[in-house]
C-alpha cells in the first residue's frame, strides 16, 4: 500500500468511521497494526513482537481497528445503483442473454478461504480438503465490483444456507432487487 493512500484511509477511518488512538497508542498506529495482522496473516503475539505493545493492547486496538474497518466495508461494499434500474450494457446489448437476463443485477458465488480457528471450534470449520477454512459468499456486478461479500461460515456451511441467511438478515444489507422482481438463482459450477 502506497503511503498516499495509507494516509487516505487513515483520515477516512479516524473523520467517517470513529477509528481513534489514545494517549500511548496513534490511530495511525492502530491501523497499522491491524493492516499487519490482516496483510501479514500475522498473530496477535508476532504484532505483540513487531509493535512492542502488551497482548491486550495489541488485542483491544486490533478489534478497534477491525470494527473500523467493517464500517467502512459497508460504505464501500454496495450496489452503483440499490434500486437496479438500469438493464446493464453486456445484458442489453447480447442478443443470447437479454431475453433472458434482463433482471439479472449480478452473480453470486461461495469460496473458502484457510482461516485460523481456536482448537475447540476447529471440527465445524474443516472444509472438505481436510484445511480449517471459512466459507465466504460474495457477490459482484457486471463492472466485476463487489456489491456483497459475508465472511466466517464454517467451512461445512452450504452455500445455500449463507445465501438463505443474507436474505433474511436486513442487518447484512444483502442487495434486494426492487419489489416485484422475482429472484432467480442459478448455480454456476
Amino acid at each position: 500500500m502506497s503511503k498516499r493512500i495509507y494516509i487516505d484511509l487513515l483520515h477516512k477511518l479516524e473523520v467517517d468511521h470513529e477509528l481513534q488512538g489514545s494517549q500511548r497508542t496513534t490511530a495511525r498506529e492502530v491501523l497499522g497494526l491491524t493492516l499487519y495482522i490482516l496483510a501479514q496473516g500475522g498473530s496477535i503475539r508476532l504484532a505483540k513482537e513487531r509493535f512492542q505493545h502488551s497482548t491486550e493492547t495489541i488485542s483491544r486496538y486490533f478489534s478497534k481497528g477491525l470494527t473500523s474497518l467493517l464500517l467502512l466495508s459497508a460504505e464501500v461494499i454496495k450496489p452503483m445503483d440499490p434500486q437496479f434500474r438500469e438493464i446493464p450494457a453486456e445484458i442489453r446489448s447480447d442478443a443470447r442473454y437479454m431475453p433472458f437476463f434482463k433482471d439479472c443485477v449480478g452473480a453470486i458465488d461461495g469460496t473458502h478461504v484457510d482461516a485460523r480457528i481456536p482448537v475447540e471450534d476447529q471440527v465445524r470449520y474443516i472444509g472438505r480438503h481436510g484445511t480449517t477454512t471459512q466459507n465466504v459468499m460474495a457477490v459482484c456486478d457486471f463492472n466485476m465490483c463487489f456489491t456483497f461479500a459475508l465472511a466466517g461460515w464454517e467451512g461445512t456451511a452450504h452455500d445455500s444456507c449463507i445465501f438463505t441467511r443474507a436474505l433474511g438478515d436486513n442487518r447484512l444489507n444483502f442487495p434486494h432487487p426492487p419489489q416485484g422482481t422475482q429472484i432467480n438463482i442459478f448455480k454456476i459450477i
